[in-house]
This record gives structure tokens, sequence and C-alpha cells, in this order.
């Protein structure tokens, strides 16, 4: 399985963007390595946290760096994907670890999924909040993400390890639409970690109260030495 050809967002980093002004980076380097174990979701309690010590070193950076993974624009829920999170930031951010951490970069792809939902403004949805953090728990217990960016209601569609690396989401905006997003090691580890009951009871209540819902997977390819990177179309080979 790889990105399609056709590319949403992509970008060669500058020396203008290797060498821009960031927050310091090095509480983060010390995280990375260690046995420290990373908040990569708004849930903060233990189950829900990553543990470096089970993921291979330079997704261990990769996922350091998803901490600084955020929204800049309001309409994200209706906004182009790839115009949505600050992944410049990111990828900088993760150039800067690795020069750290003296690591050499390998290109590598990583699963996204995109979770666009609507329901009616009017709508009492607290309780799927509850379902969700279940879903998350179980999901890290069953290996973990790196990163996942979710609304509260998101369906989340060491190699032997499920690995999750960030989770994210909105809040419904006027019209009650609203976006979730996990970035996972692979299309196979998002698949596995969506198969839990927590899991399926969440989707299943959160799909009767819908009035519109997609899912969309991409495609995160970082190129050999952080020299380019982007967000495609994630289709079969087959």
């Amino acid at each position: 399985m790889r990105p399609a050809r056709s590319n949403l967002a992509t970008a060669a980093i500058s020396d203008e963007t290797l060498h821009q002004q960031l927050p310091p980076v090095k509480e983060l380097s010390q995280a990375a390595g260690s046995r420290d174990f990373l908040v990569i979701s708004p849930y903060i309690e233990t189950p829900h946290l990553l543990d470096l010590s089970t993921v291979e070193p330079q997704a261990q950076l990769l996922a350091v760096a998803l901490t600084r993974l955020k929204s800049v624009r309001e309409d994200y829920a209706t906004a182009p994907y790839e115009q949505i999170f600050n992944w410049s930031e990111v990828i900088a951010t993760l150039r800067q670890l690795c020069a750290i951490k003296e690591q050499t970069w390998t290109e590598q792809i990583f699963y996204i999924v995109v979770f666009r939902s609507q329901i009616p403004p009017t709508t009492d949805y607290s309780h799927l909040g509850v379902l969700d953090k279940a879903a998350h728990a179980e999901a890290m217990k069953s290996g973990g993400f790196l990163k996942s960016v979710m609304a509260s209601h998101c369906e989340k569609s060491c190699h032997d390890k499920l690995t999750l690396f960030r989770y994210w989401f909105g809040s419904p905006d006027h019209l009650g639409r609203n976006l979730a997003t996990c970035v996972w090691r692979t299309q196979g580890d998002a698949r596995l970690g969506g198969i839990g009951p927590a899991h399926r009871l969440a989707a299943g209540a959160a799909r009767n109260m819908y009035t519109e819902w997609s899912i969309d997977r991409l495609g995160l390819l970082i190129k050999n030495g952080l020299e380019s990177w982007e967000i495609s179309r994630w289709v079969s080979d087959a």
C-alpha cells in the first residue's frame, strides 16, 4: 500500500524553513529515545499515553514532533486537509530532533485517517466523549497511536505492536460540522486498532447521530534525509 502519486501537499525543506525560529525542542529531545510516556491526544491519563520505548527510534522522533501538530484554520471541519495543520513546523521540528539525536532519516510512509462529520447543531453528544475516550484507551492498549487529531467521536478506522502516533479532534461548528484525524504507523495498525468492542460501540452510537460523515485515507511520505515530504491519497497497489 502506497500513497497515490497525485499529491495533496508536498514541500521541500528550504534553508529558511530549517532555520526558522521554533519553540525550544530541548525538552522534546529529552523524551525521544527514553522510556517516557508521551501525550498524543486530548486524553492525558496513563492508559492514553504512548510508551516511546515500544516504538523504533525513527518513529519516536516523529511521534515527538507530532506533539506540535495544531490547527491553523478555524474552518478545519471543511477546509482541504493539507491546509488545516502546521505540517511544515512539524517537519522542521522533526529535522531538529534528528540532528540532536544524530538520527539519519530513512524514507518512510505513515498512514492518516481523516474523519469528517456533521450532526444537528442542537444534538446533545456529550456521552459520545465517554465512548470515544474508552475507544482511544482500547487502541493504546493494543499498541498505541503516534498522534491523533479527532472529532469528539472519531472512528479509528516495535513492528509487532500497533502504533498510533497522534490523535486530534475539534469542536463542531455552528452547523454541527467537525473533523478528527489520526496518524498511524501503518494501515494495518489502523485496521487492527479499530476492531475492538469499545470502537464498535462508539462508532455505532455516533453514526446514529450523524446527518453526514466521511472517511479519507491519506499517506504522509517523509523522504530520505528529510529533504522533502508529501501528503497524498492512499491507494492499494493491487
